[in-house]
């Protein structure tokens, strides 16, 4: 029998269901077929479910769930439940197309729940795992996840690790199943089991966050005082801003996308204060009959509350972030219209 993988943060209580997976998976294919035919359709999914994820079994708990087996695994031995355990276990016991039917519910949605999770973690934290992995690697999980998330890591990655990833990307050849398994398990263990320990980890992400709801006296103000004793987080801070003024210099079809779905009353708050240059590029955005009520109601308007105002604004580039992280717009600060707030 193979080694056990190493299993951080040591092994995990067996709950019922764990428990007869490891006791069948202990005994072998013949007394465990003996047994298996008795299971009902439903038992037998939740027990290859939990067979398949069961991971390493220690010898102190092989000897808990039965204590007829003390004595063999008493010397050290231990079981590795993995998908293709149960297939060997299964075969020639359950028809193919059963056992086919059954390990592909519990791998795809063993798999769906990985790349599902991924889509969750902060971009700069899979960033930054990805820089200390393998490239082909990187494209491999890169490739794997939704595009709108792709993107965003991939601007958080150093130019020539990006390009070497690109590359990779553009070249795949089929990935084996069981490259693709060890991926995803090892993703599970990284993020869903270790994740949450490690969740304080995305500090500047959370201080970003942060930062971006405030007005822009007291951005400035954070900023420069945190500029004095820590400059390269600013650095990094100031990457993961996206504010109100930041909106000029999106790729014009972004700001038109956006304005579309902005409440005409919400823009006219929000340009309140703004200065010609600022207010003309936005303007510019808008289709001629939208603009010419926009213009009338900022001309003729009364005076609004400064809370309102930067409130207006902030749901403005809230739905900003919220559409490029869909994938429908691009933030790119540094864009082309950069020079017309200058």
């Amino acid at each position: 029998m193979a080694p056990p993988p190493v299993v951080r943060g040591g092994p995990r209580p067996l709950d019922p269901v764990d428990q007869v997976a490891a006791l069948l998976l202990a005994m072998g294919k013949p007394a465990a077929g003996r047994l298996l035919k008795y299971f009902e359709p439903d038992e037998l999914k939740r027990i290859t479910r939990s067979a398949v994820h069961l991971g390493a079994v220690s010898p102190n708990q092989l000897d808990a769930v039965v204590e007829s087996f003390s004595a063999e695994f008493a010397n050290g031995a231990s079981l590795v439940g993995t998908a293709q355990e149960v297939e060997k276990l299964l075969t020639g016991i359950l028809p193919a197309d059963q056992i086919a039917d059954i390990l592909a519910e519990v791998r795809g949605n063993a798999a769906r729940s990985v790349w599902e999770r991924m889509g969750t973690v902060s971009e700069s934290v899979l960033a930054g795992y990805l820089v200390k992995e393998h490239p082909q690697t990187a494209a491999l999980i890169l490739s794997r996840v939704k595009p709108a998330t792709a993107a965003k890591v991939m601007g958080h990655l150093p130019g020539p690790l990006r390009n070497t990833v690109m590359r990779r990307m553009l070249s795949f050849k089929p990935i084996v199943d069981e490259i693709l398994q060890s991926v995803e398990k090892t993703l599970h263990e990284d993020f869903m089991i270790n994740g949450p320990r490690n969740s304080g980890a995305d500090t500047h992400a959370k201080m970003a966050d942060i930062i971006n709801k405030m007005d822009r006296a007291q951005m400035d103000d954070v900023l420069s005082s945190l500029a004095e004793t820590r400059p390269k987080s600013v650095e990094t801070l100031k990457g993961l801003l996206f504010t109100f003024d930041d909106i000029v210099k999106l790729a014009p079809r972004a700001r038109t996308a956006l304005f579309d779905a902005v409440p005409n009353d919400r823009l006219v708050l929000a340009l309140k204060g703004t200065d010609a240059e600022f207010r003309g590029v936005i303007l510019g955005a808008l289709s001629a009959r939208v603009r010419r009520m926009v213009e009338h109601e900022l001309n003729g308007g009364e005076p609004a509350a400064q809370k309102d105002v930067m409130e207006a604004r902030r749901s403005i580039t809230d739905l900003a972030m919220e559409m490029a992280g869909r994938g429908e717009i691009e933030i790119n600060p540094g864009g082309e219209d950069e020079a017309l707030i200058r």
